[in-house]
């Protein structure tokens, strides 16, 4: 299989996978390829992105939980300076494990991407003092198409390391930092989503 390690259906969620890429090093430094079409196909995983993009945040900041409403996207992400906790929650209505979530902390040392199929949320907590976030999207960016759920509902229970406080009913940053006393960093939007109950009532 080339250049990269594949685990499938990591969590037991069918879809989510985790690659590691082979990295060559010496004294000099390293070379990886971090991305090859041929590799991906090879491991049974057929997709054709056509979007980068990279965002770089500060310690604390916690981005999501989103999800695209009308055109979902597959994102293969990953670090390529400091430390995140990254989350997928699955949201297929007929998946046999729907509303379960998977977290993995991706880092500039362990260089593992996250392959992230259509239907999922995804979110992200910075652990390091700054972090630089890259991901691959298989649709371009749809303005005012972008949905999500509340960070901290009790009803998906996503583990998020080093945040300390307790849940007030709402999404709502208010009452709760990491373990060193860093304050959690929400946009005002991700600070009003409600819960999966709530946003997906079927």
């Amino acid at each position: 299989m080339g250049q990269i390690k594949v685990e499938k259906n990591v969590g037991g969620i069918e879809g989510l996978c985790v690659i590691e890429p082979a990295v060559h090093g010496d004294s000099r430094g390293y070379f990886m390829e971090t991305y090859s079409q041929r590799d991906m196909e090879e491991a049974g995983i057929n997709i054709v992105f056509v979007q980068d993009n990279q965002s770089c945040s500060t310690k604390g900041v916690l981005r999501g939980l989103h999800f695209q409403k009308q055109y979902p996207q597959t994102k293969l992400v990953r670090v390529i300076k400091g430390r995140v906790f990254d989350v997928a929650v699955d949201l297929r209505k007929n998946s046999d494990t729907y509303g379960k979530w998977y977290g993995i902390e991706l880092t500039e040392e362990n260089k593992k991407q996250f392959l992230i199929p259509k239907g999922f949320a995804h979110g992200f907590l910075v652990l390091s003092d700054t972090a630089e976030f890259c991901y691959k999207c298989d649709d371009f960016y749809h303005p005012n198409d972008e949905g999500g759920m509340a960070w901290n509902d009790p009803e998906i229970g996503v583990e998020w390391p080093e945040v300390v406080g307790s849940y007030n009913g709402t999404a709502s940053a208010e009452g709760y930092e990491l373990a060193d006393g860093t304050c959690l960093n929400l946009s005002e939007k991700d600070q009003l989503w409600a819960g999966i109950g709530e946003t997906f009532k079927f």
